[in-house]
Parts: C-alpha cells; sequence; structure tokens
C-alpha cells in the first residue's frame, strides 16, 4: 500500500500503522485514494479544497481517543469536524487528520427540568427537532445543518437570543476530550476555568463529544419578512438602529442587504431586485403579533410583508434550501455598538451593490439577555455589543470567487472604523494573529492560560488559535 501521506504535505503513515488504525476505529477511517474519499473530505464551504491524509469518521468517544494518540503519534495535524460549516475551513487540514464526529449524532431530551444532551456531531436541525417534541428549544443559529459544537464554541446566536440569551448562555456542561486523551467534564463545579473557555473559546481546548442546554418554551413562534426598496435603505436602518433596541424582548430582528430569491413566499415582481430588509422572530403570544409588528409598517413605504405563525424548526431550517453545501463562501465579522450616520453611508455603498443573488449582509442583534451576562462570565468579550454583523460573499460557482471576496473583504473593512474591534469568531476567515486578539479582547491572556493548563502543545490549533502562555 502506498504511503498515507505525500510527503511534501505532511508525516507520512506506513501502511502497517493504518492498517492498525484502521482496525482500531470502529466508525471506519477514509484514506487519501480510497474509494469515497473526495466525498469524505468536502466541507459546507466549496472555496476550501483541503486534502486530509485521513479522516476518522469517529463512532464515539473511544474513536476520538484512539484518533488523537495515532495524530499524536505520527506528527499529524489534527482537524476537527462537526458540522463542517466553518467558513475558513478548519473543519479540514491539509496532509493531517480530520476527526469527524458526524457519527455522534444524537440528542436526549428531559422535558421535566428542560434539558437537552447533544452529540458532539450533531446539527441545529437535530436538536431543534427533539426538543420541540416538548414545545422547547435554545437559542442556535439560522440554518439547521450547521454543526452545534462548532456554533456552540464559538459563542452562538440566533432568534432566540435577545430573549434567552447566546447559546453559550445556555450551555450547562460538557464532556471534553483533552489532546493527552483525557476524558474532563467542564461544567460550573467541575473544571470550571475550562468551562469558562469552552463558551467562545473556540475549539482549543479538546473534543467535545457532548453538550448539555438549558431549554425554553419555543413551541410556536412567529415569522415576520419585511422588504423595502433599496432607495429608502438609509432612512430604514436609522430606523431600525432606534427601534430594535428597544423593542420588546420577544422581538427579533435581523437587518438585511440582498438580492431577493425566485422562490416562494415573495411575488415574481421583486424577484431578483437588490432590496433591504429585515427578518423578525416574535415569541410572545401569537395571537398578540399584529401588535408586536404595527411599529414596522410605519418604516418606509413597505414593498413587501410576509407574517406568518410557524413551528421553531421551520423557521430554523428556513434558509437551508438557499444555502445548500457546496457554494463558494467567503465572509467577514464585526461586532457593532452603535450605527452611526457614516457607518449607513458604508452600509449603502456596498449593500446597494449586492453582487450575487446568495450574497448578502446581515445585522444579528445581540442585546438583551445576552447584555446581562458581563463580559469576563464567559471567553465571549463583546457583551455590550448590539449586532453581531457579517459579510457574507456567496455564490455556487467558483467563477465568481474572487469578486465575491472582494465585496465582502471591502464592506467589513468600511465598516471596521465603526466597529467595537473584534468579531465573532464564527464569522472570521483566516485572518491573522491581531484579529484573534482583537476577538477576545480583556479574556485573550486568560484563554492562554487555561489553554496551556488543557492543551500545552497547541495540539488544536486549526481553528482561530489561542497560544498557549508561556
Amino acid at each position: 500500500m502506498a504511503k498515507a501521506t505525500d510527503t511534501r504535505r505532511g508525516p507520512s503513515v506506513d501502511s502497517t500503522a493504518l492498517e492498525e488504525f484502521r482496525g482500531a476505529v470502529r466508525g471506519g477511517v477514509i484514506a487519501e485514494g480510497d474509494p469515497g474519499y473526495d466525498e469524505a473530505r468536502k466541507v459546507y464551504n466549496a472555496m476550501i479544497d483541503k486534502r486530509p491524509a485521513l479522516i476518522a469518521k469517529c463512532a464515539d468517544a473511544g474513536d476520538v481517543i484512539t484518533s488523537l494518540k495515532f495524530g499524536r503519534d505520527h506528527g499529524l495535524d489534527v482537524a476537527v469536524r462537526g458540522g463542517s460549516h466553518n467558513g475558513a475551513g478548519f473543519g479540514s487540514v491539509e496532509g493531517g487528520l480530520v476527526i469527524d464526529l458526524s457519527p455522534i449524532r444524537w440528542v436526549r431530551v428531559d422535558p421535566d427540568v428542560r434539558t437537552a444532551h447533544v452529540g458532539g456531531g450533531s446539527v441545529l436541525g437535530d436538536l431543534d427537532h427533539a426538543a420541540h417534541a416538548f414545545g422547547l428549544g435554545t437559542p442556535a443559529g439560522i440554518v439547521s445543518t450547521t454543526g452545534v459544537g462548532g456554533l456552540t464554541l464559538g459563542g452562538g446566536h440566533g432568534y432566540l437570543t435577545r430573549k434567552y440569551g447566546l447559546t453559550i448562555d445556555n450551555l450547562l456542561g460538557a464532556d471534553v476530550l483533552l489532546a493527552d486523551g483525557s476524558l474532563v467534564k467542564a461544567n460550573d463545579k467541575e473544571n470550571e476555568d475550562l468551562f469558562w473557555a469552552l463558551r467562545g473559546g473556540g475549539g482549543n481546548f479538546g473534543v467535545v463529544t457532548s453538550f448539555t442546554y438549558r431549554l425554553h418554551p419555543a413551541g410556536t413562534v412567529v415569522l415576520g419578512i419585511t422588504l423595502w426598496p433599496i432607495d429608502q435603505a438609509g432612512e430604514v436602518l436609522r430606523w431600525y438602529r432606534e427601534f430594535l433596541p428597544s423593542a420588546p424582548e420577544d422581538l427579533y430582528g435581523f437587518f438585511a442587504f440582498l438580492i431577493v430569491p425566485p422562490a416562494p413566499p415573495f411575488p415574481p415582481e421583486i424577484h431578483l431586485k437588490n432590496m433591504c430588509g429585515v427578518v423578525w422572530c416574535y415569541t410572545g403570544d401569537p395571537d398578540k403579533h399584529e401588535e408586536a409588528f404595527a411599529p414596522v409598517r410605519k418604516a418606509g413605504k413597505v414593498a413587501f410583508e410576509f407574517v406568518a405563525p410557524m413551528p421553531y424548526p421551520a423557521l430554523q431550517s428556513m434558509f437551508d434550501g438557499l444555502y445548500p453545501p457546496g457554494l463558494q463562501w467567503y465572509w467577514r465579522g464585526d461586532f457593532f455598538d452603535r450605527i452611526p450616520d457614516e457607518a449607513i453611508d458604508a452600509h449603502l455603498e456596498y449593500g446597494s451593490r449586492v453582487p450575487t443573488m446568495h450574497s448578502t449582509m446581515h445585522l444579528y442583534p445581540v442585546d438583551g439577555a445576552p447584555h446581562r451576562i458581563d463580559k469576563d462570565e464567559t471567553a465571549w468579550s463583546y457583551r455590550k455589543a448590539v449586532w453581531s454583523g457579517v459579510f457574507a460573499g456567496v455564490d455556487p460557482d467558483p467563477a465568481n470567487a474572487e469578486k465575491i471576496k472582494d465585496w465582502s473583504t471591502r464592506y467589513e473593512e468600511a465598516l471596521r472604523p465603526h466597529s467595537m474591534g473584534g468579531a465573532y469568531q464564527n464569522f472570521m476567515m483566516e485572518e491573522g494573529q491581531e484579529r484573534v486578539r482583537a476577538t477576545y479582547g480583556d479574556n485573550y491572556d486568560r484563554l492562554a492560560k487555561v489553554k496551556a493548563k488543557y492543551d500545552p502543545d497547541n495540539v488544536f490549533h486549526v481553528n482561530q488559535n489561542i497560544k498557549p502562555a508561556t
């Protein structure tokens, strides 16, 4: 058998060691050159084209322990993959070992205490579906195919955030496999420093094989979509910046620049038009949603409105069809505590020329409940942020990769002077160590000390890396 890696890209693994590894991993090991390798190495962002030497499909914690030992013994860079949505492609690694958690996919809900225990390879749709059977849910993203692991460890926000907090604010505990193969529990009573770091510090500290979340009432919510002509964007943004932070926490709404998809519920006359809009979620009494949405109808001349009650999982999966795996993605992010007129000018410049139908800019609210937690209580340090912004260039055609990258980069750079200085790490590409430091602000040095304790050799470095303190 040929070597498992190209020596130009990483250490080689002899055939005997590889066969022993295959026999020890219940979920299976896929090597470069094996049938199914190209499918197995794919990630959500088709702009990422890494060729790992080995992909370990881990069926349980035992497989993860075996894989970590194999990677350490053979000097392989290790990447950890959950749902594979990471925009920068950190769910894969060139010439190294991918620990693929996707087989560890299960959810157990305890409706009496309103908790969910979730396997580390699960996706948001798994959690949403299982919890919804009991009329429950937790804040987590807006695309149901996103992995719970990456989203949670980065902080996590979604439609329920203003009312119930960030995803990490609802994380009660985690089972973590460290670089040396030992299993530890992290919660508010065990390994508290690790638990603190996991809540926003990314995949820097270990492999999380299970999460425990607090759940909240989230049975039927009311979706709202409001669109305005692009020439009203300045007026609408000025209204939105004042209205949203003062709105009841039952009303969530993210602002967007977009090109209207040619699909329901949008009428043909606005298909493929560049517009601005807000996607709303109302978590109060569905019978009172008209009162909640009344102020929205006073903002500009509304071109399109859609309001409908729906099960929370249906809202969570609403964008899945628009954003399937395999599109080209390049995104940047920033936190904002205000939207001054100068920022609105920059938004109008770039938001009025969205380059492709899938590309967009979103301002996600992270005020309300997240503001009731101090910045040093979790690794997420931007507790005074009001919006988490993302500038996402997206398109199915690789020929448009540079165009969408250029638009996203220029847009974010134009807004950065009006930002708080850092970004949601799940909205970052590979942007350098200075940018990582800015993301964690005053918490970075504390995170580096936790890193030195739990991963002193920086085994988990294929991420927005926090280097161990020396």
